[in-house]
């Protein structure tokens, strides 16, 4: 390895005197050339993926979808784009295409330096599951933030909901200590596609739910058969979502407390595994077995293997254990 590094530095050090003593312009038409080459290949990667997308529509409109992995990774790609709001720069095919030339070039690295394809496999596909797991965590962590968010939000309405929801909206939106900056721009966009728009209150209330997403469904249903069915008390329904949302808040609360302590005890974990591991190679023996020999290097493969699938398990059991608010309703119409 030492020798090819050494060549390596040696022969751009000669490319290098050639060029300068011959004014050449080897370099600058090898970046030519290079940069046109790209082009093409993102010219045909994105004709490539626009016919991918065009096709998936065309199956996701005519029938339902099997629940196949195929389709669980689709949602679970669209669902991190969404989450990063980066839906509007990257389609699910595109983020495909990132992602096997990104595995291309771990493989390529990795096998560049342990000299084995399978052993370079192993690794890659270790950091692969790592990669997926954090854009997973980090994904959940946001949609909380975002329904605590709009939890506020539902709080600060509520109690002005009977004077009319479009004016509980417009004198919340006076104030902007109630309503998350991220949130602002969507009840402007409600006030104005009911005043100006044309939108009627179902139209706009409909898009506002469809802008904030899943977590805004109770109240916009509420919000929409007050407007059209208003009667005398019937703005109490209102303070249903209130407390609603103090249960989830206080479960949310007390769940990822839980959470980050099970995650940090995880570090904590295979960081005393790490420091061990490279405390054991002091040893002569253990250093030669694991880090220059096939059936080392093999293990070593499966521990990092091991470590990412265990962080991506216990990812996965968090976000199986996400609180709604459907579940607090079920265990009120639980209780006798």
């Amino acid at each position: 390895m030492s020798n090819l590094v050494i060549s390596v530095f040696l022969g751009g050090a000669v490319f290098s005197i050639f060029n300068s003593v011959f004014q050449l312009n080897t370099v600058s038409s090898i970046k030519s050339f290079f940069v046109k080459m790209f082009d093409e290949l993102a010219e045909n990667l994105g004709q490539y993926n626009f016919k991918r997308r065009t096709a998936r529509l065309k199956r996701e409109n005519i029938a339902i979808q099997k629940e196949s992995i195929f389709v669980k990774y689709n949602r679970f790609v669209e669902n991190i784009l969404v989450d990063f709001e980066l839906d509007k720069q990257l389609t699910l095919e595109s983020f495909t295409s990132l992602l096997c030339i990104l595995f291309a070039i771990i493989v390529l690295v990795a096998t560049f330096f342990i000299q084995n394809v399978t052993f370079a496999l192993l690794i890659a596909v270790s950091l692969m599951i790592g990669l997926f797991t954090y854009f997973s965590m980090q994904s959940r962590i946001m949609r909380v933030r975002r329904a605590e968010m709009i939890s506020d939000a539902e709080d600060a309405l509520c109690p002005l909901a009977r004077e009319g929801v479009l004016v509980a909206i417009k004198k919340v939106m006076d104030n902007e200590g109630y309503i998350h900056k991220s949130l602002r721009p969507y009840f402007y966009e409600f006030i104005d596609n009911c005043e100006m728009g044309g939108y009627s209150f179902r139209q706009a209330m409909t898009l506002l739910n469809r802008r904030l997403g899943s977590r805004f469904d109770n109240f916009a249903k509420k919000a929409i058969i007050f407007e059209y069915n208003e009667r005398k008390g019937m703005a109490d329904i209102f303070m249903d979502i209130v407390d609603e949302n103090a249960v989830v808040r206080e479960i949310n609360a007390r769940k990822e407390e839980q959470f980050r302590k099970m995650n940090r005890d995880f570090i904590m974990k295979i960081i005393i595994i790490v420091l061990f591991f490279v405390y054991a190679l002091s040893i002569a023996e253990f250093r030669e077995f694991m880090l220059f020999t096939d059936a080392g290097k093999f293990l070593n493969a499966i521990c990092l293997n091991v470590m990412c699938i265990s962080f991506a398990m216990g990812q996965a059991l968090q976000g199986s254990l996400e609180l709604k608010r459907r579940d607090v309703k079920d265990k009120k119409k639980k209780k006798p």
